[in-house]
């Protein structure tokens, strides 16, 4: 099996080098290559990716810029029978892919595999509140999803149409993972190092500012569009976040009723009140942290904002080529024509 590793990158001139050089150390095989997928970086990103002996194409409609659009611009000039994704801020462990490929080499109903995400910037809270929640995905074994990346079958991506939803601004791992499930494809988290993650060194306040307005909170309402009518809407609707974000739309209906049924305004505002503070305590309690268990509660009704916009979200056909141009192509032993689109 050949590998195309594809990394996405926007504004990361601090780490993209580093995640470049494990990306080529880990290559298994000579035919393998590595893709770099720029969004429409300000800062030096590109300049540095095109040092390194890579494709580096870059988004030609930056109205487009999504989490969901940058890896199917990779994969349409991929030519690996297997599939890696990382992002600009992490570092690809050089062992994980020969025994990736062995494992989907002896594991025919698997359509992708990972491994252990080492997040390394625990001073954020949305970081170190991640590791503590310690979701179920990130263990090793069968999972529901591969979130940080992994390694996919091209077969696979093939047989479901198309790698990325270009319309994502998030959760694109989770509706790839929900169309290969209702295809009977399979996926799993090996026991073994897959990558190290840097993440954005902002308060963690800033860093759901900024998803508001990437519209990275859209993500899971725009997936939810997505699957309705589809094959894997009945797994995508069993998803915990999506109980979740209509268990807190729910607390504003019953806040809000209470202050407007209330015989006394300021008792019925007390109440609300309280509704709204008990899920702060009681995360408070779980992460034994009230700085943590505030910021929790605060990203839930962040999301669940998100959400509802997302599901408003016109959409294109997911399965449209997307528009990039090459910026330059260092890839070794391959031939290519640089007058020819990404699209």
């Amino acid at each position: 099996m050949s590998v195309s590793i594809i990394i996405k990158s926007l504004n990361e001139e601090g780490r993209i080098a580093a995640a470049i050089e494990s990306a080529l150390a880990a290559l298994p095989a000579p035919d393998g290559e590595v893709i770099v997928v720029d969004s429409g970086s300000s800062d030096r990103t590109v300049e540095i990716a095109r040092r390194y002996p890579v494709l580096v194409v870059q988004l030609a409609n930056l109205d487009e810029r999504c989490c969901g659009v940058g890896p199917q611009l990779g994969y349409q000039l991929a030519r690996g029978s297997c599939i890696c994704l990382i992002d600009g801020d992490m570092e690809l462990d050089a062992d994980f892919l020969r025994q990736a490929v062995a494992f989907l080499e002896t594991h025919p109903g698997y359509a992708g595999v990972a491994g252990r995400v080492e997040e390394t910037n625990l001073e954020s809270l949305e970081f170190a509140r991640r590791v503590r929640r310690a979701p179920a995905d990130l263990d090793a074994g069968e999972v529901d999803r591969l979130n940080g990346g992994g390694l996919f079958r091209r077969a696979a991506i093939e047989e479901v149409g198309y790698f990325t939803d270009r319309n994502l601004h998030g959760y694109e791992e989770l509706d790839l993972a929900a169309r290969l499930r209702a295809r009977g494809w399979r996926l799993r988290r090996l026991d073994l190092p897959f990558v190290r993650h840097y993440g954005h060194a902002l308060n963690a306040y800033r860093l759901l500012w900024r998803r508001w307005m990437g519209g990275y909170v859209l993500g899971l309402g725009q997936v939810v569009r997505a699957s309705l009518g589809k094959k894997h809407a009945e797994i995508v609707l069993r998803l915990s976040e999506i109980r979740l974000w209509a268990a807190v739309a729910a607390s504003w209906v019953v806040s809000l009723l209470l202050v407007l049924l209330s015989p006394s305004w300021g008792a019925g505002l007390a109440l609300a009140v309280l509704v709204q503070a008990l899920p702060v305590l009681v995360m408070s309690v779980r992460y034994r942290s009230l700085a943590m268990g505030f910021y929790a509660v605060v990203a839930w009704h962040v999301h669940t904002l998100g959400f509802i916009a997302g599901l408003l979200r016109r959409r294109r056909d997911p399965a449209a080529p997307v528009e990039g141009r090459i910026l330059s192509d260092g890839r070794l032993k391959r031939p290519v024509d640089h007058d020819t689109a990404a699209n």
